[in-house]
């Protein structure tokens, strides 16, 4: 199995991850032929059904589409949708903890929004 892939999550998550920066990061653009399952089970040297698994939840999310015999293709919207899940995400997974931990500390929102601006790399 490829360097890639960590034991953290279940490896069809993480050939859907893939997938999805490419997406987000630009490198596939709406109407671009994704990599085929073939492909990515000969690149990645993991089994067909796990790539597979993957590959159609991004179908049944509207994120990929199938053109029988051709492959599969980004479908339109499909970065916007991504970013969007991806921001409810972050939301979800750092900021609602950040903010829990600031009331815990008796940090006000104004507070935490310089903070984030004085930290060492932020462009906020």
């Amino acid at each position: 199995m490829s360097k890639v892939f960590d034991s953290s999550k279940p490896i069809f998550m993480q050939v859907r991850e893939l997938i999805e920066d490419q997406i987000v990061n630009d490198q596939l653009k709406e109407g671009d032929q994704a990599p085929s399952t073939n492909q990515l089970v000969s690149f990645y040297k993991i089994n067909h059904a796990t790539v597979s698994k993957g590959i159609n939840q991004l179908v049944e999310e509207g994120i990929l589409f199938k053109r029988r015999g051709i492959g599969m293709f980004v479908a339109e919207g499909a970065k916007e949708t991504l970013m969007g899940q991806r921001k409810e995400a972050f939301v979800d997974n750092y900021v609602k903890s950040l903010m829990q931990e600031a009331n815990k500390l008796g940090i006000t929102q104004s507070e935490v929004i310089e903070l984030i601006k004085n930290t060492k790399g932020s462009e906020f």
